[in-house]
């Protein structure tokens, strides 16, 4: 019964296996250094650094980007201990060190998963060094006790046990690939009720994938490579389901246009979505994107005819409703190409066609030129991310500061009080400070009850052993199993205790002191545990929920301009050459916004409990900022006329007037959603708009003009993305009210 209900709380015991590794390896460090090296300096960093790196740090992903990110977690290390010390013996300038370090090294996370994974072990080798003061002469012996901890600990963790969990993530979204393949099979059944379960199975696995997403501690993404396409693609299967879903109740026309071509699409598809599905599953698969590219061109090359050919009564041609299966297919074969892409990039085997030949791979300038390229790219994305989180309307913005500001106070505290031991003050500090007061509380109160209990157990064991070394060395081990054990485990309390039992026996062993020293760490951690309250009270003490109300709004306000931007690159009398540079201004604007919500999002789960009635809403607003900005995109790939080509000028008045009258909607939206007080928009208007772009489109088409051709289908293609925003709009008007009569004040009480 004991191992079953373990394996339900650590599945597959790595949890336990990292605890175990940390339980054999600290020690045996600890005890060389002590043994061995016999400098207080160099086992203090030894013992802790062993904990920074042994215990705090857990990074996923490939054997060679995990070593790559403990090497440079023990570079920044080494580069932190040594300009902590040089500022430990002037208070002011510690006080202004930490306030400086903390808030880089906390707003870093926002980079990557790893950046973010490595954020606490980082500030630990900074906190020890800068609180207790010691001369630029101890550099060499912390740097050595450092890089002892680093050398051995990185070894353990690379070769003892070096198997990680499976990806849940990537689990969750290779089991949302392939519902989305069965939905998009089950449509060329024809039966209804087959279609239906599947578009239930494929809606279920999709929400499934982004609540693993969402429900991480930091986003799980990077500037680059496998973790952004990760990312990505927690968005485009979102987006591929509006498509792959056929309208309920509606069946396949047989005299719909370009029946069988639309067939081909869907069974290309299907193909790429199962390969995909495979490659998030560990295989590196090549998708076969040539053929999903050829179905989709076939299918527009049909579709050119059969629309110039309608009959046009009155000066009429078809209803919207007539291209809208060829539309989805055009819609579908492009999500799923993306998809196909990505989900090869997450695997870690770089995008479709990296292979090579045998002699271009060996042209080592072609490697430096693509490696430079890469280089450039990672440092432009991660630019792009910074910047976009450098307002304290980013979630990440504001606790990196309120996190910034708590430790500076609590090393001035130290410094100015001359505690013993100040750096629990500033270790309590960290660890108790949360996105608001109330959560900061509950977390003060855990601290010290786990903190009280680990002293009376540890003070206990101390007392009775009095100051037999060798039966502190044998209690060593399973005191730090249970304290990397604890917190995965049992609770955070539990970990506390743990680690306050692993501080008596380590000092014990150091510099025996007795059990007061327990005494000690609890003044410190109660210090610090009201520095870190204090704080929570001071910088937004009551949560995210405005700053979410506000994120939201953004991101469809931002998001609606980029759609607005794709559309008159489309239209634009000077052609696409001069638009592109309008347009990334608002993709990149429309991508921040994204990213700040998305952080504003995961902080709100963070904080809100279970019974929070409002979190499906919220989800279902957020999901539908993902669908206009990549409506845009969608948009952002069509074809434009060119520069002096063949006018469409009715065409683009005509898809100009729609675009606007659309962005003026969501910009509606978006405000009411800021503003609490104000009511949705009524329902987006239906205008002539669109069926005159069909009109014009159609008659250019019959023309005869190749040279019109893509830029005609263009307009249409676009014609429908407008057209859907505005049936978007209209399952968007219920969450929003909701939310903006009683969700988002609900949110911000305490």
């Amino acid at each position: 019964m004991r191992a079953l209900r373990l394996q339900t709380v650590d599945p597959g015991l790595f949890s336990l296996k990292h605890a175990a590794r940390a339980a054999i390896v600290m020690p045996a460090v600890v005890a060389f250094a002590d043994n061995v090296i016999q400098d207080q300096q160099t086992t203090f960093l030894s013992s802790f650094g062993s904990v920074a790196i042994l215990v705090l740090s857990d990074f996923g992903g490939p054997p060679r980007r995990r070593l790559a990110a403990y090497l440079a977690l023990a570079v920044a290390g080494a580069a932190l201990i040594t300009l902590a010390t040089l500022c430990s013996r002037t208070p002011w300038l510690a006080v202004v060190a930490m306030a400086v370090v903390g808030f880089v090294v906390l707003l870093s996370g926002v980079i990557s998963g790893y950046f973010a994974a490595a954020r606490i072990p980082a500030l630990l080798t900074f906190i020890l060094s800068v609180s207790i003061p010691a001369p630029p002469s101890a550099i060499p012996a912390r740097l050595e006790g450092w890089a002892l901890a680093a050398s051995v600990g990185i070894s353990a963790v690379m070769l003892l046990w070096p198997s990680q969990p499976r990806d849940r993530l990537r689990a969750a979204g290779a089991r949302a690939t392939r519902a989305l393949a069965a939905l998009v099979e089950s449509e060329q059944s024809g039966d209804p009720s087959a279609i239906a379960d599947r578009i239930d199975e494929a809606g279920a696995a999709v929400g499934e994938f982004r609540r693993s997403f969402v429900a991480t501690p930091y986003r799980p993404t990077g500037p680059t490579g496998s973790t952004e396409a990760l990312a990505f693609l927690v968005e485009e299967l979102d987006w591929l389901l509006s498509f792959a879903s056929p309208p309920r109740g509606r069946t396949e026309d047989p005299s719909a246009p370009c029946r069988e071509e639309n067939r081909e699409v869907m069974a290309a598809a299907v193909a790429v979505l199962r390969v995909s599905a495979a490659n998030l599953d560990g295989e590196r698969l090549q998708p076969d994107l040539d053929r999903l590219d050829r179905a989709r061109e076939e299918v527009a090359r049909t579709l050119v005819q059969q629309v110039a050919d309608l009959p046009s009564p009155h000066g009429e041609i078809a209803q919207p409703a007539g291209l809208e299966p060829s539309f989805r297919m055009r819609e579908l074969s492009f999500a799923a190409r993306e998809v196909g892409v990505n989900a090869l990039r997450a695997s870690g085997a770089g995008a479709p066609g990296a292979e090579a030949a045998p002699q271009v791979r060996s042209d080592r300038r072609s490697r430096r030129r693509g490696l430079a390229r890469r280089a450039r790219s990672a440092l432009q994305a991660t630019r792009r991310l910074v910047v976009a989180h450098a307002s304290t309307r980013s979630a990440s913005f504001r606790n990196s500061l309120r996190g910034a500001a708590g430790l500076a106070v609590a090393v001035l505290i130290g410094q100015l009080a001359g505690l013993e031991h100040s750096f629990w003050v500033v270790l309590a500090t960290l660890t108790d400070l949360r996105s608001n007061a109330l959560g900061t509380g509950s977390t003060v109160i855990q601290a010290l009850a786990g903190t009280v209990a680990g002293i009376v157990v540890g003070g206990a064991l101390v007392a009775a052993l009095g100051s037999d070394e060798l039966v502190l060395w044998a209690l060593l081990p399973p005191a730090v199993l249970l304290a990397a054990y604890a917190p995965r485990a049992i609770s955070f309390a539990a970990g506390q205790a743990g680690f306050t039992i692993v501080l008596l026996i380590v000092f014990n062993i150091i510099q025996p002191t007795g059990w007061t020293v327990g005494l000690v760490r609890v003044e410190d951690v109660a210090v610090g545990c009201a520095v870190s309250l204090a704080v929570g009270v001071l910088f937004w003490p009551r949560g995210v929920g405005d700053l979410l109300r506000e994120c939201l709004g953004a991101a469809y306000a931002r998001s609606a301009d980029y759609v607005a931007s794709a559309t008159r690159r489309l239209v634009a009398a000077g052609g696409a050459g001069r638009m592109e540079n309008a347009t990334e201004p608002a993709r990149e604007g429309a991508r921040g916004a994204a990213n700040r919500l998305d952080d504003a999002f995961r902080e709100y789960l963070a904080e809100s409990p279970a019974q929070r009635a409002n979190l499906e809403l919220v989800a279902t607003l957020v999901a539908g900022t993902t669908r206009v900005r990549l409506t845009a995109y969608s948009l952002s790939t069509l074809t434009p006329a060119p520069a002096g080509g063949p006018g469409l000028d009715q065409c683009a008045d005509a898809l100009a007037a729609d675009v606007d009258a659309v962005r003026s909607w969501y910009i509606s939206l978006a405000d009411a959603i800021a503003d609490c007080t104000a009511a949705p928009p009524p329902h987006p208007c239906d205008g002539d708009e669109g069926r005159q772009v069909m009109r014009c489109a159609r008659e250019a088409l019959a023309a005869g003009d190749d040279s019109i051709v893509g830029p005609a289908l263009s307009l249409l293609w676009a014609s429908q993305h407008l057209d859907n925003l505005r049936r978007l709009g209209v399952r968007l008007i219920q969450p929003a009210a909701e939310f903006s009569s009683k969700g988002a004040r609900s949110a911000d009480q305490p």
